[in-house]
């Protein structure tokens, strides 16, 4: 279980007595918060922070733990910010300032001076936040009673985002061939992706899963096929070809486990040895966790897989999306997302069938796939782009609809949405901020949430949403071009 270490900040001047009595009560809401957190990470009080070789001590230990993911500071009392440049310059983790005290309402009746030196948070967190704020130090800032929902839930989403960028350190992602030739968008610099995110990119021939996929059996195949029973309808008699889907999702699944891969992406120009493109293989192990992207995408096979460690334990559906074409009827103005594959069945508003249809791509047999129609609901769609000296996310507020008509003759899984505030004006910002058109859609998180990992990660990040004006929007992106060149 991953820990966010509880750090509460005091000093030596108010006598022992005091000292008891903040460990007491920051013991109390630590774990208070561990129960809260309960099946997401744990919540571990560590000590009371009364010099500037113990903050240096615990953000060290913070740094150096691979199971702490966060931190969350408090200061019960007065805590001299000067004693904690140190240990905050040594922080490498993401930080929680949790602006709260231990007692809900004031006791208007018996309140002294007594209590207020115990109870000093609006004065000792203003302290720490200026040495924060002074050293640059981004954090998360949550301000309320700790055992109110609302702070509650601004906690568990921090440690859900803190998952997310704990996940990134050492994440490995597997490129079956490379990006997708003459295509812009969606390369970038895996060097640079290592050094900023931790994201260990390699290149795989395609050759390497397809001895994987000549050592599958007949019985492995078969228990795939039952599986598959149970949770799709089949819709074809070319049982041959779901087989087939079948071995090599057993193939990926061997080769995922082998060299600890959380994320993958293939090629349709890369299909040596491969008699389809995978299909059913890709959707279905998107199910577990695993992040994707078509077309050599690794940018958006990485961030799928973050978005779906921070979307676990929640209700709704996160994973790779692309955007296909409009209907432009005026002021009902619709996308459609989809692929030629690779949706996630997650997405599925029923049951999903499994078909067998032509591909006019790929130059291969026709591949085994999932058809269903989408999920409606408000969400959100994240882009990442490399700028050449940054990386950006594009995250755009939108609203999953039922598709006004079937489509009978469309042999995909698809999605349809709106864009906030309009398609006029969100697909515009969209452009101008340079979002590619795969994406990884969730209706899980929200804006909020990849704003606390944008800060976790120091990403640049422009949202789109109800509120965006075009105008103010294009200022916005100028600075941060003015901003990235003064760095």
């Amino acid at each position: 279980m991953k820990k966010i270490y509880f750090i509460t900040g005091s000093q030596d001047l108010y006598g022992e007595d005091v000292l008891i009595q903040v460990e007491k009560d920051s013991r109390e809401m630590a774990q208070f918060l561990n129960e809260k957190m309960a099946g997401l990470c744990e919540v571990v009080f560590t000590l009371v922070v009364k010099t500037s070789a113990e903050a240096e001590d615990i953000c060290l230990k913070a740094t150096s733990d691979k199971d702490c993911i966060g931190v969350i500071t408090w200061m019960h009392t007065f805590s001299p910010a000067k004693m904690w440049i140190r240990g905050l310059q040594a922080l490498k983790k993401p930080m929680l300032h949790l602006h709260t005290q231990y007692n809900e309402k004031l006791p208007y009746d018996s309140i002294d001076m007594d209590f207020m030196n115990l109870n000093q948070s609006a004065h000792g967190d203003r302290e720490f936040g200026f040495i924060c704020t002074r050293l640059g130090l981004k954090r998360e800032v949550v301000a309320g009673y700790y055992r109110h929902e609302n702070v509650i839930e601004q906690i568990r989403r921090f440690a859900h985002a803190a998952l997310g960028a704990d996940l990134c350190r050492g994440m490995r992602v597997a490129m079956f061939g490379n990006n997708m030739r003459d295509v812009a968008v969606t390369d970038g610099d895996r060097v640079e992706s290592e050094i900023k995110y931790g994201w260990n990119v390699n290149y795989y021939a395609i050759g390497d899963l397809v001895k994987i996929i000549d050592t599958v059996t007949d019985a492995e195949v078969d228990a795939k096929m039952a599986e598959y029973a149970g949770k799709y309808d089949m819709d074809t008699d070319n049982v041959e070809a779901v087989r087939e889907q079948a071995k090599y999702e057993v193939a990926i699944d061997r080769f995922i486990a082998k060299e600890n891969i959380q994320a993958f992406t293939d090629t349709f120009q890369d299909l040596h040895g491969l008699r389809q493109l995978p299909g059913i293989a890709a959707q279905n192990v998107m199910t577990k966790g695993i992040g994707f992207g078509p077309e050599g995408d690794y940018k958006t096979a990485a961030l799928g897989a973050v978005m779906q460690k921070m979307s676990e334990g929640r209700s709704g559906a996160t994973g790779f999306m692309e955007d296909y074409t409009y209907d432009l009827t005026a002021g009902e103005e619709l996308e459609l997302g989809s692929h030629m594959l690779e949706v996630s069945p997650v997405f599925a508003a029923s049951k999903p069938k499994i078909q067998v249809h032509h591909l006019g791509i790929g130059n291969r047999e026709d591949p085994a796939r999932l058809v269903f129609d989408g999920v409606s609901g408000e969400g959100i769609a994240v882009s990442m782009i490399d700028m050449g000296d940054r990386f950006r996310l594009v995250c755009a507020a939108i609203e999953l609809v039922p598709q006004p008509q079937p489509m009978p003759k469309l042999p995909v899984a698809r999605l349809m949405w709106k864009i906030k505030p309009s398609l006029p004006v969100g697909a515009a910002a969209w452009i101008y901020a340079g979002g590619a058109h795969h994406a990884v859609v969730s209706t899980a998180l929200t804006a909020n949430d990849i704003r606390l990992f944008a800060k976790m990660t120091d990403t640049e990040l422009v949202v789109i949403d109800e509120k965006t004006d075009l105008n103010s929007f294009e200022q916005q992106l100028e600075m941060l071009d003015l901003m990235a060149k003064l760095k």
